[in-house]
């Protein structure tokens, strides 16, 4: 399938995020952070969606590789057949040779079988209906009441998406209905970036400027909010999803992860740091990715017992750095970058041999 083939190339490579960040600041206990006598520096970042994102695209659906179509010249009997666009593009149909319909939309589609087949017959009318989409799809992934991969035939919002998936999964007791997803964490990848849209202000406040369009091969991805852990990513032995327990710190959290590349980081006695692991400038990300804190601590600081260890909360992200940050803002856009590519591709391995949904597109007659 193309799409999924596009997807685990895209998501190869780094996304970044074109999100509006705050001035920096020592972080303070109302942050949610642990105080200044960790050293820590806090970023906010505040969600700035492009105005576009909020208005459908202008390009009507065309056709691609897999697209299933229904074909019957109108008034000749047993005319109708179905066919499939082949790997090449093209379209094989009666006694036409291969047309080419890769990129065409569904009426020059019909003006090209017509066109072609008055080579042989009389002024013939051409009914043709889309029967099944496998050229574009949206991948509405996680904690989903159904989630898959879905045929995209025309403008959806993520609204839309969400509700065609079934929405957020929630557990009924007999007190209240538990949100099994978690709104925090949840994101929209298009084309290798993520676009900053806010979750919990879309489907909880209702929250309209939020209901972007979706595109093509976009990748939505919801988690479970039952799953109380701690993400720690970058130069660590074993990157991964550390469980949360209480009272865990970041030296736990990295312990959990076996630790930094390439440092006998346990001990405090030790000379030097390996450029692998940049442990003075280990972040925390918390809170929600559309308006997250960053807080930047000294965990070598912290290991030789100058600072006191920093508190970690579940859904926290402990990203461990290569090389010294240069900008809080770029910082944050590795992290985020990390996060998602490193979701996106075990929730997509999981979904590759999902099922498609087939559609029915019909387009009026002239």
């Amino acid at each position: 399938m193309k799409s999924i083939l596009w997807f685990f190339a895209a998501i190869a490579s780094l996304v970044t995020w074109a999100g509006c960040a705050g001035t920096s600041r020592h972080a303070s206990n109302s942050s949610g952070f642990a105080g200044s006598e960790t050293n820590a520096t806090t970023l906010v970042v505040t969600n700035s969606l492009n105005p576009a994102l909020l208005q459908p695209s202008a390009q009507l659906f065309t056709l691609g590789p897999g697209d299933q179509l229904e074909i019957e010249i109108i008034g000749v009997p047993n005319s109708r057949a179905t066919t499939v666009v082949g790997p090449d593009g093209k379209l094989y149909y009666h006694l036409l040779a291969g047309l080419d319909v890769w990129g065409r939309t569904l009426v020059e589609t019909q003006d090209l079988l017509e066109t072609s087949l008055g080579k042989y017959l009389s002024q013939p009318h051409v009914a043709l209906t889309l029967r099944l989409v496998a050229s574009k799809h949206v991948w509405l992934l996680g904690r989903l009441n159904r989630p898959g991969i879905y045929p995209m035939t025309g403008p959806m919002t993520l609204l839309e998406a969400l509700s065609v998936a079934g929405g957020s999964a929630r557990a009924n007791t007999q007190l209240a209905t538990e949100e099994l997803a978690d709104l925090r964490h949840s994101f929209v990848m298009r084309k290798s970036q993520l676009l900053p849209v806010d979750f919990y202000r879309l489907l909880r406040e209702g929250d309209m400027s939020q209901n972007i369009y979706l595109e093509p091969d976009d990748f939505v991805y919801v988690p479970s909010a039952l799953s109380q852990q701690v993400y720690v990513l970058g130069a660590v032995r074993f990157p991964r999803a550390v469980p949360f327990s209480e009272g865990m710190t970041l030296i736990s959290a990295i312990s959990g992860a076996t630790g930094p590349v390439k440092i006998d980081w346990l001990s405090t006695t030790s000379t030097g740091l390996a450029p692998d692991a940049y442990m003075t400038h280990v972040a925390v990300v918390r809170g929600s990715l559309a308006q997250p804190q960053l807080s930047v601590v000294d965990a070598n600081a912290i290991l030789k017992g100058r600072i006191p260890d920093f508190p970690l909360q579940a859904g926290d992200i402990v990203y461990v750095p290569n090389v010294p940050y240069i900008t809080l803002k770029k910082y944050f856009n590795t992290i985020a970058s990390t996060f998602i590519s490193t979701v996106a591709v075990n929730a997509g391995a999981r979904a590759g041999g999902a099922q498609t949904v087939g559609v029915s597109v019909p387009i009026g007659g002239r």
